[in-house]
């Protein structure tokens, strides 16, 4: 059977190069993609499945087939602020770009969703698919789970697959702990404007938020075991407006990964201490908001196991290992951490090594020769977990 659903996915190719090809075109960011929903849905109703869309957040859900167990296969489809510079005939102008490859995932869900639709009545149980918004924002499955996806039919195990443009096409890669939990914060600091002359009459927000911002490395480099396995960024610092005006207050944004929960929950109370120390110490204050918050993506054993043995009967070719660990984040987490789930990275490094980036670079390029497994693993993992499940 797997060799077939190979056969068949690579015959699709061509129509899976243009829905990703149309997708590319149109990025959308966060939970707002209403021209992303149209296609999507225009696609859904040529095939004949019935979908529901939630409104406020752009997700779309769809069900195939007979009761029982329930499978929930996901595709996120948002894209990112950055333009386009990857130098394609079809890339975006919009400003926006599927810099991660979530027209990718998109499209290789829709594939899957032609290919299970065909064998329908041959399903063992239940196919539920969501084309999720916001997976960059960290607000999708977030908003997917509110609106009930996990239920009618109630969910009993979820797959995902994320592309990667500096993996080698033909390559699959899983494990356990794949991917790190993610905590966004933004640290306001409220200081006494006044003019850059007489800085002795304010409070200068930009001081202050130096100083926290050197303390908040230090956590990582005194406080944390190179072996625990933590980072802590602040890519945003936004202060002022001239250069001989002390400004009233600032921002910090930041975000802070682990995999260990103990070594989380220190470094977040250590944060809040030492902004408010520093704060203080410095005549200022400081108020923290919480921008996300995401657990580790963790995969249960006995699924990855099962997803080995699909790929071997999908195509003995695919080299496959279980070493991914990555400090990188992803809001497919929110579904491992309710029910037993698989998450698989697949290569899409285009042919000339020399053009691979990381992700969500304005220059970076997937081989497209990577669809028709992305699609044809969608529907081997969902059948062979229903018939195990059954």
């Amino acid at each position: 059977m797997g060799n077939d659903l190979m056969k068949e996915a690579r015959e699709m190719k061509d129509e899976l190069v243009g829905w990703r090809r149309a997708l590319h075109q149109i990025p959308e960011i966060g939970t707002h993609l209403p021209k992303t929903v149209e296609f999507v849905t225009e696609r859904l109703e040529e095939m004949g499945i019935p979908y529901e869309v939630y409104e406020d957040c752009s997700c779309v859900t769809a069900t195939l087939g007979n009761g029982g167990k329930c499978i929930l296969l996901r595709g996120d489809m948002d894209g990112l602020p950055i333009r386009e510079e990857s130098g394609e005939p079809f890339a975006s102008v919009n400003g926006c770009m599927h810099a991660c490859g979530h027209d990718f995932h998109a499209t290789s869900l829709l594939g899957a969703a032609k290919m299970l639709k065909a064998r329908e009545k041959e399903l063992k149980g239940t196919v539920k698919f969501i084309f999720q918004s916001a997976e960059e924002t960290f607000e999708g499955a977030a908003a997917a789970v509110k609106h009930g996806v996990m239920e009618n039919p109630k969910v009993d195990a979820a797959y995902a697959s994320h592309v990667f443009g500096s993996l080698p096409t033909g390559t699959v890669i899983y494990g356990i702990r794949e991917m790190a939990s993610v905590y966004g914060f933004r640290i306001r600091i409220q200081g006494k404007g006044t003019h850059g002359s007489s800085p002795e009459t304010g409070v200068d927000p930009i001081n202050v938020g130096v100083h926290i911002y050197l303390g908040l490395q230090e956590l990582i480099s005194r406080e944390i075991a190179a072996s625990q396995e933590a980072t802590l960024t602040i890519g945003h610092f936004d202060a002022g407006s001239a250069a001989n005006i002390i400004p009233d207050s600032a921002i910090l944004e930041g975000t802070l990964r682990t995999f260990d929960p103990d070594v989380r929950k220190y470094i977040i109370s250590r944060i809040h201490e030492i902004a408010e120390s520093v704060a203080k110490t410095y005549r200022a204050s400081v108020s923290i908001e919480v921008l996300s918050d995401v657990p580790t993506v963790v995969c249960d054993e006995a699924f990855m196991h099962m997803v080995e043995n699909s790929l071997r009967e999908l195509d003995p070719t695919i080299a496959q290992s279980a070493d991914m660990h990555l400090m990188g984040s992803e809001d497919f987490a929110v579904y491992s951490e309710m029910v037993p789930s698989m998450f698989c990275a697949i290569g899409a490094g285009v042919e000339d090594k020399s053009k691979w980036t990381g992700q969500h670079n304005p220059k970076i390029l997937f081989n497209e020769d990577a669809l028709p497994l992305s699609s044809a693993l969608y529907v081997k993992v969902a059948l062979d977990w229903l018939e195990a499940n059954q």
